[in-house]
């Protein structure tokens, strides 16, 4: 039997179709491809930004801004010298792109330069670490992606 141009043409095509379905199904229904959404409140975060841009512009403005130290007893979390530790207001939220369930938030309450995340809380791998904090009614945002 011989197979003219058409006939070549028309198989390619559907073994095309049947390699991009293959890969949707996979990608569909493999837990390994599952990410979750940065927030479930999407929208509502977006109506926030302005204020992150505002935050973010106070932080630039510092002369020393917030600095990360990885420790044996954690993630140390250190505030800029010249401030009075408490009077610090704010949380810190670290967020772990790959399962959110890891995810977790905590209030800063320091009574020295720094605050210390437990290392017991941090797993191997990607995280990011949103500061949302505030000095004599100012507020300040610090963002950073870490490899721990």
């Amino acid at each position: 039997m011989k197979i003219n141009w058409g006939t070549g043409i028309v198989i390619a095509i559907v073994a095309f179709i049947g390699f991009i379905l293959y890969f949707v199904i996979t990608m569909s229904t493999n837990k390994m491809y599952s990410y979750d959404l940065v927030t479930d409140k999407y929208y509502q975060q977006e109506l926030k930004y302005q204020q992150e841009i505002d935050a973010t512009k106070n932080a630039s403005k510092l002369k020393e801004n917030i600095t990360l130290n990885k420790s044996e007893k954690g993630l140390n979390v250190i505030f800029p010298k010249g401030f009075d530790y408490d009077k610090i207001k704010g949380k810190v939220f670290l967020y772990r792109p790959s399962n959110k369930q890891l995810d977790f938030e905590m209030s800063i309450s320091t009574s020295s330069q720094y605050l210390l995340v437990p290392e017991k809380r941090l797993l191997d791998g990607r995280w990011n670490i949103i500061i949302n904090w505030s000095y004599n009614n100012k507020d300040y945002l610090f963002k950073k992606e870490l490899n721990i």
